[in-house]
């Protein structure tokens, strides 16, 4: 494989329009690209983005083809898709049903041909004024948490889909959102064993495909910057203490918590740890983050090996999903997850 096609591997791109543009298609076949995250600026409807699929993986089979469809605030897909409530409502309805719906939404994402889900949420609803995770977490306990997410993302593996965990090591506890700007977690590496870690250890226990990462600073690990783009973390904690073997994706490099531009962005985040790069909206910060990455892995011997080993990851990530299949099976799921539609739409208190 050309350093080419072995750090294209790693750029997670996105793009305007319901359409692909040809410039984005070209960097597909050329191997620039290893993976397309769809946004609802990308959907129009089922049959448009099973076509919008179907495009893309034609101009590179081995794609990772990825959509955010948590449930709740955080989805991309409309009706006639499965609709699930935010993660801590799904929650109270207990392991065996959240398994069962995300099994259910997995089957309708696959049927429009996705190959991954950036869910479930693994973080911890450790602060009540958090700005972004909230209800996105399963819930304040760290061990309900970890029970119930590793649930969702077993159902996601049931189903077909790659479940993707977020946001490592947790982005529950800050007070800003990393959309915006760079939060810090002042925890102490007990205190987070204690909480924030604990759902990320039970997905690790059970193999989970890929973990996304939180641009949070953790200076009781290291003070330096965030998680992304932290080898302490991503390397001596996730890698080496905690055993994770799956693929590493960051969070979209163009949040505004990262202040370098996409190429040094880029490269720090390759060298922390990171097997996926997402840098999801703008074609040319994805050409700088390619450009970068293949200029290092040319100059660097070690940079070189550790893009060589994310590929290696991200090949072994691809070779676990399933095929697409057809407009028609997708129509067939949707009106076979009636039932769970309607459980969905009653309220359940909480205990």
């Amino acid at each position: 494989m050309s350093i080419a096609a072995i750090v294209g591997r790693s750029i997670v791109g996105g793009f305007s329009g319901t359409s692909a543009p040809e410039s984005f298609l070209g960097a597909l076949r050329r191997r620039e690209r290893g993976g397309a995250i769809l946004f609802r600026r990308n959907i129009e409807g089922p049959e448009q983005v099973a076509e919008l699929n179907a495009c893309l993986a034609a101009a590179n089979p081995e794609l990772l083809l990825g959509v955010d469809q948590e449930g709740g605030r955080v989805v991309r897909l409309g009706p006639p898709c499965l609709a699930l409530p935010p993660a801590m409502e799904l929650g109270l309805r207990g392991e065996a049903t959240v398994r069962e719906v995300a099994a259910a939404q997995a089957e309708e994402l696959r049927h429009l041909g996705f190959t991954t889900s950036f869910a479930p949420v693994l973080d911890v609803h450790s602060r009540p004024e958090n700005p972004i995770i909230g209800d996105r977490a399963f819930s304040r306990d760290p061990h309900e948490a970890a029970r119930l997410a590793c649930a969702f993302a077993d159902g996601l593996e049931a189903g077909g889909i790659l479940p993707c965990g977020k946001h490592f090591p947790g982005h529950g506890d800050t007070t800003q959102d990393s959309h915006l700007v760079l939060p810090t977690v002042a925890k102490t590496k007990a205190e987070l064993m204690a909480t924030e870690l604990v759902p990320f250890r039970a997905a690790i226990g059970r193999n989970i495909a890929s973990l996304m990462t939180a641009h949070v600073v953790f200076s009781g690990l290291d003070p330096s910057g965030p998680a992304t783009m932290s080898r302490a973390i991503l390397h001596d904690l996730l890698r080496v203490e905690l055993g994770y073997q799956g693929v590493v994706i960051s969070d979209d490099l163009e949040m505004k918590a990262i202040t370098q531009d996409a190429g040094d962005a880029a490269v720090a985040a390759m060298a922390a740890g990171c097997d996926m790069l997402l840098v999801c909206a703008d074609e040319a910060r994805q050409d700088a983050a390619f450009q970068a990455l293949r200029r290092e892995a040319e100059a660097s011997d070690a940079f070189r090996v550790r893009c060589t080993d994310a590929a290696g990851r991200a090949q072994r990530m691809t070779d676990r999903r399933r095929s697409a299949a057809s407009i028609s099976a997708f129509r067939a799921a949707t009106q076979a997850h009636a039932r769970l539609g309607e459980l969905l739409r009653t309220k359940v208190a909480a205990s």
